[in-house]
């Protein structure tokens, strides 16, 4: 081994480090919790180094693809740490996919492996037979129990296994993830994601994030998005906090989770904060452990937020605004700014820059709206396999987030829209963030999104889907005129629909894509 080489793995601090590190500060302390499995740091890191020796004795280098299907799981944990201890480029799956989306996954990153939760087997063997690619070992992970079909073997094996895993040098900007893109657009992405835009999105999370080794975090959303999975699990690690994981957002069991494990810290969306306050146990649950909440991957509407701070006074909040690109975090508003600034994304993370530009990349003036865009090590490498996207996205060497915002003048981000989900309807522009806001208002309202829909005089039309609380009965005609009493006309819906529940991904977004493709049609009713 030359002397650079030694220097630099002396020197290396990447992904798959942090488990090691982090065992060696707290060895007994709980890192993981899933039902009746835990483990401590210095088993976690045992495990993760059993799993990087199995993967690499299956065959898998650095640089090659290993795709995860699954719910969350304490596997989980250990398959993102040991993937990447061994320079494996882990390629989480988003598991509400059907078999020819997941195929294009296996063939677009050129999967070389893939374990799969035995619950969804089915959906994974459509996926293999519409792959055009060959994926070699396959495992199952037996979260259920159940029997391992032929051609598969089982994960289990791969976290008992007895061998210790190659040393390899994986730098600073070695990709280890490809993260999908959530799947609100037509087509998904693979975003390239080092450790370098990971560990520094880690600290941006802990010091603008308040977040510290005593936390006792409970993890709800899918692992497989790079919310959930980088801007708390991964820093938990990394921190050395305790992190309990659950295979969902239910609210009851949330709600149980917290009382039973004390815990401190919780993220979720919006509607998963929507669901817990909604929810017949959350009066009679104890909360009193709980101190930190976050939330993200859409705006919080104001009127609960303003809910949530007089139902769970205790708890600070903080809002993380960013993107799979970003690794995700962008930019915070904290606890101080929540009410007097409601509404607002913050501003940038320690580790970023952001600027608001019109078409021609220019600054414009605060209170202007103009498209968001960042610089950070945070940032993706590219898009796997598409330079002529990656170009797009990073002209002028800045990472183009396609969201619309204005910044005021102290330099807080406000974002308007989605560019995809502005209305232009009569020639004017209407955000749909500002109508759903209004719509707010309305007693009785749980939740609301607002579209656009082809209209043949207007162009586009504003739509509003309107889920009414338990036990209240909201008519189209009520709440267009609660629109015209708060709004301009123009933006004042056209059309309302009362639904039972708005369409979303697992990391809680609404899936506004869906709502214009079912409603397609209301213009001509």
């Amino acid at each position: 081994m030359t002397t650079d080489a030694r220097v630099q793995q002396a020197r290396q601090h990447a992904l798959g480090d942090l488990p090691r590190r982090t065992a060696r500060r707290f060895p007994d302390k709980p890192a993981v919790i899933d039902g009746d499995v835990t483990l401590t740091f210095a088993g976690l890191d045992a495990a993760v180094d059993r799993a990087a020796a199995a993967i690499a004795d299956a065959g898998l280098a650095k640089g090659d693809r290993l795709a995860l299907l699954s719910h969350n799981c304490w596997q989980y944990a250990v398959l993102n740490f040991a993937a990447a201890r061994v320079g494996v480029v882990l390629v989480p799956v988003n598991f509400m996919l059907g078999g020819a989306e997941i195929a294009f996954i296996l063939d677009h990153s050129a999967a070389k492996a893939f374990l799969v939760e035995d619950a969804l087997l089915p959906v994974a063997e459509q996926a293999l037979a519409a792959s055009g690619g060959t994926v070699g070992p396959r495992a199952v992970i037996r979260l259920a129990g159940g029997e391992v079909p032929d051609g598969w073997r089982d994960a289990q094996e791969w976290f008992d296994h007895d061998g210790t895993p190659p040393v390899v040098d994986v730098a600073d900007d070695d990709p280890v993830r490809m993260m999908f893109t959530s799947g609100t657009e037509s087509r998904p992405k693979g975003a390239l994601l080092t450790s370098r835009a990971l560990l520094w999105q880690y600290v941006s999370c802990v010091v603008d994030g308040s977040m510290s080794a005593d936390d006792v975090e409970l993890h709800t959303l899918p692992l497989y998005h790079c919310a959930q999975l980088d801007c708390f699990l991964g820093v938990d690690v990394y921190l050395g906090a305790t992190s309990v994981i659950l295979p969902g957002p239910d609210p009851a069991a949330v709600l149980a989770a917290i009382e039973e494990h004390r815990i401190t810290k919780f993220f979720a969306p919006p509607t998963v904060w929507i669901g817990l306050l909604r929810s017949p146990a959350f009066a009679s649950a104890d909360l009193s452990s709980l101190r930190k909440g976050y939330y993200g991957a859409s705006a919080m509407p104001v009127e609960v937020l303003k809910e949530m701070r007089e139902r769970l006074p205790d708890v600070d909040l903080w809002n993380f605004y960013g993107q799979t690109e970003m690794a995700p975090l962008a930019t915070i508003l904290g606890p101080s700014e929540q009410l007097s600034h409601a509404g607002s994304a913050g501003r940038p993370a320690l580790n970023v820059e952001t600027r608001i530009v019109d078409d021609e990349d220019v600054d414009v003036p605060a209170g202007t709206v103009g498209e968001i865009v960042h610089r950070s090590p945070h940032a993706t490498l590219g898009y796997h396999h598409d330079e002529a996207k990656t170009a797009e996205a990073f002209r002028n060497g800045w990472f183009h987030s396609g969201d619309l915002g204005y910044v005021d003048d102290d330099g807080r981000l406000y974002v308007v829209d989605r560019k995809k989900d502005m209305i232009k309807t009569g020639g004017e522009n209407v955000a749909s963030r500002e109508v759903e806001e209004a719509l707010y208002l309305l007693d009785g309202v749980a939740e609301v999104a607002v579209f656009g829909i082809s209209h043949p005089r207007w162009v586009e039309a504003v739509a509003a889907a309107v889920v009414p609380k338990e036990g209240v009965t909201l008519t189209p005609e009520q709440v267009m005129e609660h629109g015209r009493s708060v709004l301009a006309g123009y933006k004042t819906p056209k059309y309302v629909v009362v639904v039972d529940a708005l369409p979303k991904n697992p990391s809680g977004k609404i899936v506004k894509r869906t709502l214009r493709d079912e409603h397609a049609d209301l213009a001509a009713d």
